[in-house]
């Protein structure tokens, strides 16, 4: 395996509140990685640093071998089509239908026709489970659970090389979570994804990671098997194992 993600010495603040106070780590190739912390412990700011939406005070993050912030804009745009993101709400457009939204990316990157594009955005969604006649739907007509399975599919368009996920069990039902993290991991192995989530859920975080980094305090608290860091005698996280236990 090798390195696909580098966060080195992350500072971040805002005005007089420091988010994140140094905190590094790295994500190999085919990882399956779970990013946990309290409220306002700077899971998402980090999520939106990584992918050049939010700038970090100081630090470095190499995403894919470019430098996330020290790059050109044409090569930042390079390294956004091959990566995928699956934001807590889905971000999906209310305006257009289930085919036309999983179509954006092929839409704005590509020059393929419309009729490849539609045999890609069918494909796209059966993919994760979505069945042919969900296609002209819009969002609004579908289930909590079906929505993020829009936003996966759009998310994985371009066949992403890593793929990141926020909070993407929340507003579900247990069943549901519980059927969204089996094909989560199911992807990750059949693709051969690299996959970076944020998340609150210990049962996905039991399912489907090989890893757990978790936030405190601005600092990195722990980073490993979720086993292993179950066991770390740090009080924050003793409660966050204890409340799901």
């Amino acid at each position: 395996m090798n390195e696909v993600l580098k966060v080195r010495s992350v500072i971040t603040r805002f005005g007089r509140q420091r988010v994140h106070d140094g905190v590094s780590f790295t994500v190999q190739r085919g990882e399956v990685v779970g990013l946990i912390g309290g409220s306002g412990s700077g899971k998402s700011v980090l999520l939106r640093e990584i992918i050049g939406l939010v700038r970090p005070t100081a630090g470095a993050i190499e995403l894919l071998g470019t430098d996330v912030w020290h790059c050109s804009a044409q090569e930042l745009n390079a390294v956004r089509r091959r990566f995928g993101v699956l934001f807590q709400d889905g971000a999906l457009f209310s305006s257009l239908t289930v085919a036309e939204n999983v179509a954006v990316p092929f839409r704005e990157n590509t020059d393929l026709s419309m009729d490849l594009v539609s045999a890609l955005v069918g494909f796209k969604l059966a993919l994760v489970g979505l069945p042919a006649d969900a296609c002209g739907k819009t969002p609004a007509q579908l289930s909590g659970g079906m929505r993020k399975r829009v936003a996966l599919a759009r998310a994985l368009a371009l066949e992403p090389e890593i793929v990141f996920l926020d909070e993407p069990t929340s507003g579900l039902d247990p069943v549901g979570a519980r059927e969204f993290d089996r094909l989560l991991r199911v992807l990750a192995d059949g693709l051969g994804l690299t996959v970076f989530v944020v998340t609150h859920d210990v049962d996905l975080l039991l399912s489907i990671t090989d890893r757990v980094i978790a936030l405190a305090s601005g600092k990195l608290i722990a980073d490993g098997p979720v086993n292993a860091v179950k066991r770390i005698d740090d009080p924050w996280l003793q409660d966050y194992f204890a409340a799901h236990a």
